[in-house]
């Protein structure tokens, strides 16, 4: 039998050119569950075509890899700071008079840092923290500190400090 031809049941809604806009729809950000409405079949069927498909598959994979690379380069850019040349027009009457090269400066961003720190070293980084107290029964506890008030921190204090006496 042929490569590629089909064992009967229903015709494959399949064509080479989805390989093309899967691609560019997944530099858009689309999910797989996004591709399966655009193509108008379900997702099972989609991942079908990844499967007999393995160029179809291989755009999804590009597309994905693509976009998220920029975006993390874009996010690793803005927590760091970066410059770039920009143009400035002066305008009169509607119409451009004068036009300036500049250098721009972005400089870091505190949130895109805390954001690319909390998920590159989430162990260092994270907001939560767990202190694990051993009580006088021998069982293990976890107190998580940071929605205590300064009242019930010296509450627990006087009473870690009474345990140990």
């Amino acid at each position: 039998m042929e490569e590629g031809k089909n064992l009967g049941g229903r015709p494959t809604d399949y064509r080479e050119e989805y390989c093309e806009l899967a691609y560019n729809y997944c530099i858009l950000g689309a999910t797989d569950k996004q591709l399966a409405s655009f193509f108008d079949v379900s997702v099972s069927t989609l991942n079908l075509w990844k499967k007999k498909h393995p160029e179809f598959s291989e755009s999804l994979k590009r597309g994905k890899v693509k976009s998220d690379a920029e975006v993390a380069l874009s996010l690793f850019n803005r927590a760091k700071g970066y410059s770039h040349n920009d143009t400035k027009f002066a305008t009169h009457e509607g119409l451009i008079t004068d036009s300036k090269v500049y250098t721009k400066h972005h400089p870091p961003d505190t949130t895109a840092a805390i954001f690319w720190l909390k998920n590159r070293q989430p162990e260092l980084w994270r907001d939560k923290r767990e202190i694990d107290h051993q009580s006088s029964d021998d069982s293990l506890s976890t107190i998580n500190t940071e929605k205590l008030t300064t009242e019930q921190l010296i509450a627990l204090k006087g009473a870690i400090e009474q345990d140990e006496d």
